[in-house]
C-alpha cells in the first residue's frame, strides 16, 4: 500500500490523516496497520523514528470506534478496552500526544496512569468510563491489586518500546498484566532492537504473534552522518568545545555513560558559560520533566544525558548527537544515535572514540549506512 487513504480506516480517522498531511505511511506502518487490522497479534521490530506508535494507535482507534458504530458502547466505569504498557512516564506522555489528534474527531478517550505521579491522579485517571489506557507497569499492576482498574473487557494488548523496560520487575509485572486480560485478546509488541528481555517477553507471551520486521531494524537510517573523533590522552572537553563553536540548526544531545559524568559534564560547561541542562536517572523527576521540555522548545540548544535520554524520546529538532562517552553495547548506540535524523530528517552523531571503544567502532560498521568520516 502507497498511501494511507489505501488502508481501510474509518472516514474519522482518514480525515484527521488528511488534516495532519500524513500521506505516506512508513515501512512498519504499512506492514502492521494491515496486521492489527485483520486481528492479528503482531511483533513489531523497527528502528527509531519509523512511527511505531502510529503504526498500532490507528487500527487500535479503528477497532475501538467500530465495536462504538455498531452500538456496543463502553458504558462501564474504569473497564477500558485497550491497554498500552509504556516504560516510563515521559513516553507514556509522548504516546498520549500521538492519540490525541485522532481522538478530536473519534471522540474516544484517553487516560494515561504513569509512574512519578501521585496515586490519587492515578485514581482520578482511571475514573470514569474511557475506551484507551496508557500506563507504565508498576502503576497499572498496582491498580489492578487495588481493584481501581478491570481488565475484563479488554481487546487489544500493546507493549511499546519493549526494549526499553529495563525494570527488573519488568517480566513480573508484564505477565500479571496479561493474565488479567482475556485469552482471546490481541496483542502487540513494538521494540527498535530485541533484547534478551524482549526475546524472552516475546518467548512467553507472543508464541504465535506474526513477526514484522523492517528493512531497516537494527540498523541506522541513511540520513545520519556519523563522524568519529579521536580523543587523545583522555582530553574529551577540548574537543567538546571546539564541536560546539560549530552551530547547528536545532538543538544538540551529549550522551556520558553515568549520572557522574553527566554531572561532571555539565558543570565544566557552566564554568565555561556554556548554557545546558540535565536529563538522567536519579533526580527530582519535576526538574527532570522541565528539562526536556525546555530542550524540546528550544529554551535551551544543549541537553546532557544518560541513557535514560536515548530510549524512545521523540524530539523533533536534535540535528546533533555527540557520544561523550561511547556505550559499551550496539544496542544502546543504536538507541542514542536514533534521537536524531528521525522520519526522513537528516542528523549526525560524533563519537568521541579511545582506544578503548575499538571493538564497538568495528561492530558499527556492519550497521552503519554511510561510510566512515
Amino acid at each position: 500500500m502507497s498511501s494511507f487513504s489505501s488502508f481501510k480506516l474509518l472516514p474519522s480517522l482518514q480525515a484527521s490523516l488528511k488534516e495532519k498531511n500524513f500521506a505516506q505511511p512508513t515501512e512498519i506502518q504499512n506492514k502492521a496497520i494491515p496486521a492489527l487490522l485483520s486481528g492479528q497479534s503482531i511483533v513489531g521490530v523497527s528502528e527509531t523514528g519509523s512511527g511505531k506508535t502510529l503504526a498500532y494507535a490507528l487500527p487500535l482507534l479503528h477497532m475501538l470506534k467500530a465495536l462504538e458504530n455498531e452500538g456496543d458502547a463502553i458504558s462501564t466505569d474504569s473497564q477500558p478496552r485497550a491497554v498500552v504498557i509504556v516504560p516510563t512516564r515521559e513516553l507514556g506522555e509522548q504516546v498520549s500526544k500521538v492519540f490525541k489528534p485522532f481522538t478530536h474527531t473519534t471522540r474516544l478517550r484517553v487516560r494515561t496512569v504513569l509512574g512519578g505521579t501521585a496515586l490519587d491522579v492515578a485514581k482520578r485517571n482511571v475514573s470514569g468510563p474511557f475506551e484507551i489506557l496508557v500506563a507504565t507497569p508498576g502503576r497499572l499492576v498496582q491498580l489492578i491489586e487495588r481493584s481501581l482498574v478491570n481488565m475484563s473487557d479488554i481487546r487489544v494488548l500493546i507493549f511499546d518500546e519493549a526494549d526499553q523496560m529495563l525494570d527488573q520487575s519488568f517480566m513480573s509485572e508484564a505477565m500479571a498484566i496479561e493474565d488479567h486480560c482475556p485469552k482471546e485478546c490481541q496483542k502487540g509488541l513494538f521494540s527498535a532492537t530485541v533484547s534478551p528481555v524482549v526475546q524472552e517477553l516475546i518467548n512467553k507471551l507472543f508464541s504465535g504473534a506474526q513477526v514484522i520486521r523492517s528493512s531497516g531494524s537494527q540498523k541506522l537510517v541513511p540520513t545520519l552522518k556519523t563522524i568519529n573523533k579521536t580523543v587523545v590522552d583522555g582530553k574529551r572537553f577540548p574537543l567538546m568545545q571546539k564541536l560546539l563553536t560549530e552551530k547547528v540548526k536545532g538543538g544538540t544531545l551529549v550522551f556520558t555513560n553515568t549520572r557522574q559524568q553527566c554531572d561532571a559534564l555539565a558543570q565544566q560547561l557552566k564554568d565555561k558559560g556554556i548554557k545546558c541542562l540535565i536529563y538522567r536517572g536519579e533526580m527530582d523527576k519535576i526538574e527532570r520533566k522541565n528539562n526536556l521540555k525546555a530542550f524540546r522548545e528550544g529554551k535551551v540548544d544543549l541537553l546532557i544525558a544518560t541513557d535514560l535520554g536515548s530510549r524512545g524520546l521523540d524530539i523533533e529538532h536534535v540535528d546533533r548527537v555527540i557520544n561523550y562517552h561511547l556505550p559499551k553495547e550496539i544496542e544502546n548506540y543504536v538507541h542514542r544515535a536514533g534521537r536524531t535524523a528521525r522520519a526522513g530528517r537528516s542528523g549526525v552523531v560524533i563519537n568521541f572514540v579511545t582506544e578503548r571503544d575499538a571493538s564497538l567502532i568495528k561492530k558499527l560498521e556492519t550497521i552503519k549506512s554511510n561510510p566512515k568520516k
